[in-house]
Formats: structure tokens, sequence, C-alpha cells
């Protein structure tokens, strides 16, 4: 109960359209099927909320607005008031459970994360008694620029999607609770355990990985089922593979669908639509873009130097 004798609201971003009920405005950007997480980028008139916990832990980042100028307002955690500088790679922190209200005086551009307590949790246990995994508030006058660059990405996956979308946000997600972990928390978990060690994948584990990988770049791959053939928590499995290979699981598997795309289109046996399904990118233009960042060239364009140069190709 709020100190008025009201019930205070709460706010689950498991539920469609959560935030309306405190905001103006719908969000313009919102994630969709990311486990465990939740994304809302808005774009907002100056407002303030009613009192209201969040069910899930939340980060709130803003940004300046078109003039330039940052958007001031306060905040209440846990019945503590702060005027906020809100300065660009500022975040907030807002545990879940914790009473929370806030208010912007101008027009304002905010992105909005949520994220599971129970990953938390899963993450941490290696390090530290779950029990004692305490998110600790944050206010907006603090800069964390690892937090804003994570958003940012996880901002432009929302945009964008497709396939390979989910192994990208889970890469993301481990790292993010581990940053959480190690700079947010009352009880701080020792990370850099002896395992710190350990020089990779073992050779067994590794090959077990990678064939899995090439034989399902056509699939939706996930974190969570990859480092389930290592037989190893999804953290630990992001640490030793790129300890195996120089690389994240998410920079290989991409590697790995662009040269399959290359050799599929020096077939000339399939469109550039029809490599696109086949090799895990979710359309012609989601290839597109991927094939040109990476080699420089579209794939349009690699089929005209294979022709040139009498690889056989077909348009």
């Amino acid at each position: 109960m709020s100190r008025s004798g009201h019930a205070i609201q709460q706010l689950d971003y498991r539920q469609a359209q959560a935030s309306d009920r405190i905001v103006p405005k719908p969000a313009v950007l919102t994630s969709s099927g990311w486990q465990g997480l939740h994304l809302e980028l808005h774009h907002q008139p100056p407002f303030a909320t009613a009192e209201h916990q969040h069910t899930m832990h939340v980060i709130a980042s803003g940004s300046p607005c078109p003039s330039g100028i940052y958007a001031p307002g306060a905040r209440w955690l846990d019945g503590k008031l702060a005027r906020e500088r809100r300065q660009v790679g500022d975040v907030a922190i807002i545990p879940a459970g914790i009473t929370h209200r806030c208010s912007w005086d101008t027009p304002a551009e905010f992105t909005v994360l949520a994220l599971e307590p129970t990953l938390l949790q899963q993450v941490g246990q290696d390090w530290v008694n779950p029990d004692q995994i305490e998110l600790v508030p944050q206010f907006m006058s603090c800069s964390d620029p690892f937090m804003q660059t994570t958003l940012a990405t996880l901002r432009s996956e929302a945009e964008v999607g497709g396939l390979g979308s989910q192994l990208l946000v889970d890469s993301l997600k481990t790292t993010l609770v581990i940053h959480l972990l190690r700079n947010y928390c009352a009880t701080r978990p020792k990370i850099s355990s002896s395992s710190a060690q350990t020089t990779g994948l073992s050779k067994a584990a590794l090959t077990l990985v990678i064939d899995y990988i090439h034989s399902s770049l056509h699939q939706d791959l996930q974190l969570g089922q990859i480092a389930a053939i290592a037989q190893i928590s999804p953290y630990h499995f992001l640490r030793l593979f790129k300890q195996s290979l120089g690389v994240t699981p998410y920079q290989y598997i991409l590697e790995c669908r662009i040269e399959r795309a290359k050799y599929l289109l020096r077939q000339g046996e399939l469109t550039i639509a029809e490599v696109a399904m086949q090799t895990g990118f979710c359309d012609q233009s989601h290839l597109t873009r991927y094939f040109k960042r990476a080699l420089g060239i579209t794939p349009k364009q690699f089929l005209k130097t294979c022709a040139a140069t009498g690889e056989h190709a077909r348009g």
C-alpha cells in the first residue's frame, strides 16, 4: 500500500502495452519475442507517473531532446526523491518491487529495458548465494557507457530483428546481467574465479558445438541451446567460446552464414532470396545488409564478380 492508503499499481512488462497505463503515449518501438527481456523506446510530452512498482528489474536511459537540451525532471525511488541530470550515458535502475514514480518537465525520449529477476540468480549462482543478490536502486545521474552501448545495440536489434536476433539478444542479455552483478548489487560477486585460467572449450566440446552450428545455420540458433551442447551455462560458454576462437558465438555464426551464402551463390542453383533462407537470414534484404557489411558488396554485385571471373553463377 502507498502512504495515501491506495493500492500501488503493479507494472508487468510481460503483458502487452503495460506501460500505456502510466505514460501519455504508446511506445514508438517495442521488442517482440525476447526471452526474459523487454525493450521499449518512448517519445513523450511532459508528464508525471503515478506511484507504481515493477514486477521485473527495469533500466531506464534518457536522450537529449531534439533541441539538444536534456529533459529535466525528478524521480522517487523507494521513498527517496532526487532531481536527475539525465546526460547521455546516464541510467536509472529500478529494481523489481521498489516503489517508484518519475516526472519529465519537457518532451523526452528515453529507453526502458525490463529484465526477469531470475536472470540475475541464474547467472550469479556460481559466485554468490542467489538469496543474497539484491539490485541497488540508482537515479539517472551517473554515466554507464557500457550500459548505453548495450541499450543502443538492443534498440537496433528491436528495429531490424530477423533470424539470428535471439542469439545476439541472448548474448547481450548475459553480458548485461554480469555487468549488473558486478556493479549494481548490494553483494557483489567475485566473478573473476579460478576458472578464468582455463584456455577455452575442450576439443571435444568445441567440435560438437561447431558441428551443431554448421548443421543448423538455417535455423534461429539460440545461446542456451548451443551452450547445452557443451553442457555448461550460457555465461561460461560465452567466455570459453571466445577464448577458443577469438570471437563471440554470434560473430562466428554470422561469419559462417556469410561464407555459406558465398558458396551457394557461386553454385548458381538458388536465387538470392533462396540463399537467404538457406543461410539463416529472414529475407533477401536481411542477407544483403549483412553481406555488404562484411564484404563491401551486395550479393548481386558478388554474382556479377563471379560471372566476370568465369565462376558459375546465376542471378
